[in-house]
């Protein structure tokens, strides 16, 4: 657990937290860290949490498939991000979407409940660390509605733009690479595989874009 105090310690979670005090805090919030093989599922549909959970190694997809086997990726999580403080309110509903490997991870799990009481001592980076889970379920929501102006569009391509001027923006650069292949891109905007690749290629074609798989230039 201690070598990956430095991943924790550039997570928003543990913002302004010293390393040798995120170990003190690792005991005190029951962490656990466990080991996953790509496509094997971290959470599933249906589960109750009461833990958070940070990715250490690899990365994640959140993704739901309908009756038909329709998939959807919700989200990517890459490492030092968080995910799970959605359904961690004691009301809250079961997990209504699956978390899985899409390579070789290792995934940090601490109880919220540890995390959301002051122990004894009333330590001020414990209070830094509550403070910090409200600003990350903040940028969460901040994400989440970034995704849906995507996903609102009314045309594939319309999408499309949409996302890869938002990645461009992002990575202050024309040039950038996206965290997904094809199929990937297409379950994220929710649109048809071999609709979006036609789309794809008629704006190379009248030199809105080159690219190259996950390698984009906005021209």
């Amino acid at each position: 657990m201690e070598k990956y105090i430095p991943i924790l310690k550039q997570t928003q979670l543990f913002a302004g937290v010293k390393e040798e005090e995120i170990l003190a805090m690792l005991d005190c919030l029951q962490a656990k860290c466990y080991s996953y093989k790509k496509g094997d599922y971290v959470l599933r549909q249906g589960e109750h949490l009461s833990y958070i959970s940070i990715l250490l190694e690899g990365s994640l997809h959140i993704q739901r498939d309908d009756y038909w086997g329709n998939r959807s990726i919700i989200n990517i999580i890459g490492i030092g991000e968080m995910f799970g403080e959605a359904y961690v309110a004691p009301e809250s509903t079961a997990l209504m979407n699956d978390v899985v490997a899409i390579e070789d991870s290792k995934v940090i799990f601490l109880d919220v409940m540890k995390i959301l009481t002051l122990c004894s001592t009333s330590c001020k980076f414990h209070s830094i660390v509550i403070q910090n889970l409200f600003f990350c379920i903040s940028e969460k929501n901040r994400k989440l509605v970034q995704k849906l102006n995507h996903i609102s569009k009314r045309s594939t391509r319309e999408k499309l733009i949409s996302y890869l001027s938002e990645e461009a923006n992002r990575q202050n650069c024309a040039t950038f690479f996206i965290p997904f292949n094809r199929q990937q891109l297409a379950d994220f905007l929710s649109v048809d595989r071999s609709a979006m690749s036609n789309e794809l290629c008629k704006m190379r074609e009248e030199g809105l874009l080159i690219f190259k798989k996950n390698k984009f230039t906005l021209l």
